[in-house]
Formats: structure tokens, sequence, C-alpha cells
């Protein structure tokens, strides 16, 4: 089954230095009928202005992840890790017994990201964090690992067995993905449009649940940047 959830049936949120669409509840935001998907818990699409953002609060037991569509995003954490994350990186925070962080914007410009939460497989686990990079022209019409819970050249790893991929299809381009028994599939369009398996289709910013779908055929005719997260029940 395919469910679209269009971009402005999410939540939305205007703090003037921070604007917030999520997709599941988060914050202010309940919804007992929307707390997840799977392990995938938050899935937040943020734009934060220049020179603010979240300064130091915890966490605990959850693998944060934090895709930078443009802009800057500044990291600081109490493991001493600090880090500036811009496009064509991504960063995995796992918190486990506990972690106190920050996420600023440093320069002047605005800073958009997607920031995802997923409950972790194991509890009690050392905090830690890690940035890794991509290249960009490897996502061209094709799927491009990016988080997971299997080792690879720029793909941080995280607790939980799952894959967040990261594609740019060309109009007129397709994909397609074969889902194991078992899984669900979460895709989200950051630019352009989808047709998901010839039928359903997605706009900017809409995303799409999917379960019972062996086999998903992604297709662009106008272009698209999108994302795919392979999840388990």
């Amino acid at each position: 089954m395919i469910s679209i959830y269009p971009a402005a049936s999410r939540y939305s949120a205007d703090h003037g230095w921070l604007q917030s669409n999520f997709s599941f509840s988060f914050g202010d935001y309940y919804d007992p009928d929307n707390t997840g998907f799977g392990p995938l818990r938050v899935f937040n699409d943020d734009t934060i202005q220049g020179g603010r953002g979240f300064g130091a609060h915890p966490h605990r037991e959850m693998e944060i992840v934090s895709v930078v569509l443009q802009g800057q995003l500044k990291h600081e954490d109490s493991t001493g890790h600090s880090a500036v994350t811009t496009f064509g990186e991504v960063q995995r925070m796992s918190a486990g017994t506990g972690i106190i962080h920050s996420e600023m914007n440093p320069s002047e410009e605005p800073v958009t990201l997607l920031q995802l939460w997923f409950t972790p497989d194991t509890k009690g686990l050392e905090p830690s964090y890690e940035t890794s990079r991509y290249e960009v022209s490897a996502m061209k019409n094709a799927l491009l690992p990016v988080v997971s819970n299997r080792s690879g050249e720029g793909i941080a790893h995280i607790h939980q067995d799952m894959t967040i991929y990261l594609s740019e299809l060309e109009g007129g381009r397709e994909l397609l993905f074969e889902q194991p028994e078992g899984r669900r599939i979460f895709v989200f369009v950051m630019e352009g449009g989808l047709t998901l398996n010839g039928e359903q289709a997605l706009s900017r910013r809409d995303a799409a649940r999917i379960t019972g779908t062996p086999s998903l055929c992604v297709r662009s005719e106008q272009g698209a940047q999108w994302m795919l997260i392979d999840l388990p029940y």
C-alpha cells in the first residue's frame, strides 16, 4: 500500500528565526495516530536563520541524523565533537546513555536541513557522533546510501536496521527498488516531482509511506531530488 502525505498536511510552525514542518508528532504537535513509521519517529524539515539555532540541550536513546540541503549547520556536543556540516554531508549522532549538544547556523544565510530521529536497535550505547561526506554526483539517476547499519565509504553508521538513500533523477528517468518482505519504505521529495508505480504522484516536499509493496518503480518526468528510507517493521 502506498499512502501519500502532501506537504500541506504537515504541521507547520514559524518562530521567526526557525521555520519547521513536522511529518510526525513533535514538540507542541501531538497526534496519537501519527507518532512514527516503524523506528522512524521524527522527520522535520527546518530552516534556521543566520546566527540562530538550538542551544545546548540533552538527548537519550535516539539515533539522530541531519541532512543539510542548503547552508551550514554547526554541531557541538558534550563528548567534545565540533563540526560544521554543509550540502554533501550528513551528520549522525547516537544519544545512547545521554548527550548534550547544540545546533547553530554559524553563517549569515539561512540553513535548510532535514532532521530524522530513529529508535536504536540497542539501548545503553555510548554516545557518539559522526560526519560523513558523500559524492553528490553519485546521486545522479541512482540510489546512493548515505546512512546505514552496513559499512561503506561515505556512509554514516547507524544503530538500526535501516538505510537512507539520496537520489537525483533526471527528467524521463526511473529507478526500481526491490523491497524484501517484512520491510517498509518512506519516500520524501526535496525538489521536483515523482510518480510511484505509475500511479501515485508526489510533488515538492510530499512524502509517501509504503508497506506491502515488494517492487517500487520511481519515475520523474521533470527531474527530482529525493530520499528513500528502507525500514523494518
